[in-house]
């Protein structure tokens, strides 16, 4: 457990730095937002493992939230709500929350559902570890080998990184400096290299070049594996 980054999405300020505080005793990286936008905009652009969503924010309903998260993201979201009616409890659940606490919680039975959900998903993760699988491709991260309809794709050494490191974030647009740095392990000092492996992977894995299917250009950005 130890290691997940968690978003707290709280607008009374005074309880999300208490439970910051619990929750960094904990060895948890600890993010927080105050409000659904930072909230988006934290999820993009961090690694998040977890999500404390409280159903009462300035600027959008936590339900609507919850279901904007889900439709793009699938880390385990634990609802807080002063309502404790069981009403709220299921619209919460079909919205996607995984939990759901009323207020005022006990800090401690947090931790421990908190504990308890990512347990579940870590075995889960476990059950398909070593495969990523993104409509007809199939990612053997283990045998190093991937496959389309059943045909095997021969990649070099750096492409299948690449390919790996894009497909396991779909979605996520990476800069070309990134991808140079992630699989290179080096500051990138030509990113035109990129481009070059990328072009290349896409004549191996796309029916059309000219109109990919799994690898998307994010103009003046860099690139991203396509949601399948």
């Amino acid at each position: 457990m130890i290691g997940i980054n968690i978003l707290i999405v709280e607008d009374e300020k005074l309880i999300a730095k208490g439970l910051k505080r619990s929750l960094e005793q904990q060895n948890y990286k600890v993010f927080v937002a105050y409000d659904g936008h930072q909230a988006i905009n934290t999820v993009k652009n961090e690694e998040i493992d977890f999500i404390i969503l409280d159903l009462m924010l300035p600027d959008i309903d936590g339900m609507m939230l919850c279901k904007k998260i889900r439709e793009d993201y699938d880390m385990p979201i634990l609802m807080l709500s002063a309502k404790d009616g069981d009403y709220d409890k299921i619209l919460g659940f079909e919205f996607g929350a995984d939990d759901y606490m009323t207020k005022p919680f006990n800090t401690l039975e947090l931790i421990a559902r908190i504990k308890a959900i990512s347990r579940r998903v870590e075995s889960k993760v476990r059950k398909v570890a070593g495969l990523i699988k993104q409509g007809d491709m199939v990612i053997n991260l283990e045998e190093r080998i991937v496959t389309i309809k059943d045909r095997e794709v021969v990649l070099t050494a750096k492409e299948f990184d690449m390919l790996h490191l894009l497909a396991k974030n779909p979605g996520r647009v990476y800069t070309r400096e990134e991808i140079f740095s992630l699989i290179w392990g080096e500051e990138a000092l030509d990113v035109r290299t990129i481009d070059v492996h990328i072009k290349n992977i896409r004549e191996k894995i796309e029916r059309n070049v000219k109109e990919p299917e799994y690898i998307m250009t994010k103009w003046g950005v860099g690139y991203y594996f396509n949601k399948i």
